[in-house]
This record gives C-alpha cells, structure tokens and sequence, in this order.
C-alpha cells in the first residue's frame, strides 16, 4: 500500500528557518561559528532542542524495532532536509571524487576514502531526528550513477555522527538502530533484487541483513524532490552483531581487495579492514585462517585438513552461504570479485564466519564475465581457494550439494519465491510508476513489470539448473 503519512512538521521547519535567520541578523563572528565537517557554513546551528526525543524513538536504551524500520509489506517514506550549503558541499566532494557529474563514463577511479558526511535533519512518520550524519555510499555504483547524471545515489546515514559537535543527540538511535544504508537499487528495474536476496539469505539459516523498502525524499534547499524507491538495508557492523550472535565483541572485518582471495601469500592487514576492535594491532585470526586453508594436509591427510580448518573457520555457513550464492545467481561476490562480504570471528566458537553483503546484482544470470556454474567448473584455477580446495573435498562437496537441495526447495523454491515477487511488485509499482528522469534507472514505463517477468523466468531457470546439477 502506498503511505500516506506526512513527514515533516511545519512548525520544525519554521523553526530551523527562524534559528537561521537569528544567526544571520546577529551577526555571527568568526569564532562563533560551528562548521565541523559542513564545508565552511557560517551558522551556528547548535542551539536547538530536540522535541521530538522519546527512548523508544531515539535513544540508545531502546532494543532495535526491526517490526517498525524493517516492515516487509509497504513502501515507508524518509524525508532528508539539508541545508542548500551542506548539500553543495557534498555535490562538490562527489566532483573531487569522481569528476563532474553527469560527463559520462570513463576509468574507473580507484578511491580510498568515503564521501563526506554532513549533518541533517531526519522526518519520518511526523518524527524529526537531529543533524544526522549523512553522506553518498557506494563504490563502482556510486561512480557509474554520477557520472550518467543520475542523482539516485546511495546513502549512509549515521544518527550520532556528529553527537560531539551536538550533545542534544548523544547517542541519538532510530528505533534503536545508529547506522542505516539507503541502497539506490543501482541497475535493478524491479527494485526487488536487495530485498528479496537478503530475505532469502536469511530464510536460509544465514546471518545477514534486514531490507525494507522506502521511498525517499531529499529538501536541499528548494522542498521536497523524489528520489525514487530505495532499499533500506541494516549495517553488519550495527545490529547484525548485537541481534543474529550472541557476542557481538569479536573482530569483523570487510575485505576488499588481492588479499581478499585467500590466495595463498596474499594477506595483507590493509585488505582485512577492521570494522570493530580498531585498536586491536593483530590479524591473528586472518593469519590462522591462511595457515589453516593452506597447510599442506590438504592433499596428504584432508581429515587432519578439515579438523583444523574448522577449528578456526565456519565451513558451514561458508558451504550454505555458497550454496544460496550460487542458487540465486549473485555474481557481484567471492568468486569474481575481492569484496560484498563480511567476517566475523564469532567469540562463541573462535570461528571467522562468513556473512553476505550487496545483494543488487543478485537474480539474474550475470553480468560482465557471467555468473559462475554450480559446479564451479569455471573457477579461475588457483584464485579462489576457499571455492577450489572445499569443493575438491569429497565432505565439503556433499555438504554443499545438500545445501544446494535446501536452498532450491526451501527458500528459493520457484513457486513461493515467485509469489513474493508478486507481492513486492504490486507494493513497489506504484513509486516506480513515478520516478523521475534523472533519479531513476528506468528507461521506459514498462521497464519495471518487464524486469518483474526476467526475475519469474529466472527463478524457474535456476529450479531446472539445480535439478540438472543434482541429477534429480
């Protein structure tokens, strides 16, 4: 159903333009000014109070409400309000990023640093939240966006990025939630894809992220403008931990780069980015995992082998996330590329387990080189050995094929799966219908139930494609 709540209280608007106009008639002086990380405005927005503040809404004490942020069956609105500068600064990062916006294609620019974050104002369901951090999030995707001039861009918003700054949001929560990630659905016409592969990663018994979606609104200065359907996407490094283990102290790490092929003689602590235990100057779990995948018991005595793999490693949710991975066709990961996962060294068992991450290209037969054949009879031989040397194990194999048969009949089962297709269609159709030029990647009307088609006929393509593996 299409919501039909209003966002924005009037009165908080008048407010902030009142606070603004007072700070310009005053005549702010220079050692007046708050300007952390906001491109140099000269107003002192720190004088306010936050209203609308209630443990359940905004405070730190309150258990995340996934029934409220992560609802499956609407479409919610988030309105951003951001001040014209702040927004311009952000405009004018992309472009020392990524060039001038909308100039087409080109290299592909290797950045290593993140957007910049600016604080904004958050509205939803007649709710304000205070001067939350917000930046652009992505990588290829978020290039390949500006540089089409296409300003459906991702976002990240972080609710007390800049508490130090404005102590009325000292640990500032959206029910109970600090970190959120508004994905675009970058190339995906059926704004589905998100949603429905992390739903099925997690029907599958897999630690993962909750998805909803919402249709966004950014006020830059000149009101409200459509951004188009986004999916809401939990952040592993916020609740994933706190919620789906249950010790959320452990190391987790967000590979990306050579290293994170596991290929032997690859490690490098630069490519295992720390996202929890920062300070912690050892990667002794990464190592062990390297000496373990690698010790020369592979070949000579795989009992010993799989033993002390599995003393540090999760096989299990490795073996079942390949299996979903592969069922689904999610190209865009291990395999072919050195990042989109997560690690996680589960203080309970001492185990780094593996934990899925961007699913917009998932649900559709591939892309670029194509997706990989369940019997990854088309691995790089050599560059993938978490894929090469568990495969090549009669016990890894067996366990995967079984994964493979739960998965297919489960949680990828054509027909279920092609009934919430159905479902999310008819509840994302109707803001599909209205994205416009600009802030979206649909090209024609139709484009969205055609996209809808190509995800029913691939479900029924990868139920025959397992049966044919399977010999069933």
């Amino acid at each position: 159903m299409i919501s039909q709540r209003s966002n924005i209280k009037p009165i908080a608007i008048l407010s902030i333009f009142l606070m603004l106009a007072l700070a310009f008639l005053t005549g702010c002086s220079d050692d007046d000014v708050t300007e952390p990380t906001t491109g140099g405005e000269t107003v002192d927005d720190t004088d306010f109070v936050a209203t609308d503040w209630s443990s359940a809404t905004h405070s730190k004490d309150a258990e995340p409400d996934f029934d409220e942020v992560f609802e499956d069956n609407t479409v919610k609105r988030i309105d951003i309000v951001v001040t014209a500068a702040r927004w311009q600064t952000m405009l004018d990062d992309m472009t020392d990023l990524y060039g001038t916006f909308g100039t087409g294609g080109g290299v592909p620019v290797d950045i290593d640093e993140n957007p910049v974050f600016v604080p904004v104002e958050v509205f939803y369901d007649d709710i304000e939240w205070y001067r939350v951090g917000l930046r652009f999030k992505g990588n290829s995707s978020l290039q390949s966006s500006w540089q089409r001039g296409i300003l459906k861009l991702s976002f990240k918003l972080d609710f007390d990025e800049f508490e130090d700054t404005y102590p009325q949001i000292d640990n500032q929560r959206f029910y109970g939630f600090k970190k959120l990630s508004l994905k675009n659905n970058y190339e995906d016409r059926s704004m589905l894809r998100e949603k429905v592969a992390g739903d099925v990663f997690r029907n599958a018994g897999l630690p993962g992220s909750h998805t909803a979606f919402y249709a966004v609104y950014v006020d830059h200065g000149e009101g409200p403008a459509y951004f188009g359907v986004y999916t809401m996407v939990e952040e592993v490094d916020d609740t994933v931990l706190g919620t789906q283990f249950d010790d959320d102290d452990g190391n987790l790490y967000k590979p990306d780069g050579v290293g994170a092929t596991f290929v032997d003689g690859t490690f490098s602590e630069d490519v295992f980015v720390k996202k929890t235990n920062e300070d912690d100057s050892t990667w002794a779990d990464i190592e062990a995992m390297f000496a373990a995948l690698h010790d020369e018991a592979r070949t000579g005595d795989p009992a010993t082998w799989r033993t002390n793999l599995e003393s540090v490693f999760d096989t299990e949710a490795f073996l079942n996330y390949l299996a979903v991975n592969q069922s689904i066709v999610n190209w865009d990961s291990y395999g072919w590329m050195t990042h989109n996962y997560y690690l996680y060294n589960n203080p309970d068992t001492g185990k780094l387990t593996w934990i899925n991450w961007d699913n917009n290209e998932a649900l559709k037969s591939g892309n670029q080189r194509g997706s990989l054949a369940l019997d990854f009879s088309d691995v790089e031989r050599d560059q993938w050995p978490l894929i090469e040397y568990l495969y090549a194990d009669a016990v890894y194999r067996a366990q995967y094929d079984a994964y493979v048969e739960d998965v297919i009949d489960g949680a990828f089962s054509t027909g279920p799966i092609q009934g919430t297709y159905a479902s999310y269609a008819a509840l994302v159709a109707p803001y599909a219908a209205i994205e416009v030029q600009g802030y979206t990647f649909l090209n024609r009307s139709e484009d969205f139930q055609m996209a809808i088609s190509e995800l029913n006929q691939h479900a029924s393509e990868r139920a025959l494609a397992v049966d044919r593996y399977l010999g069933r």
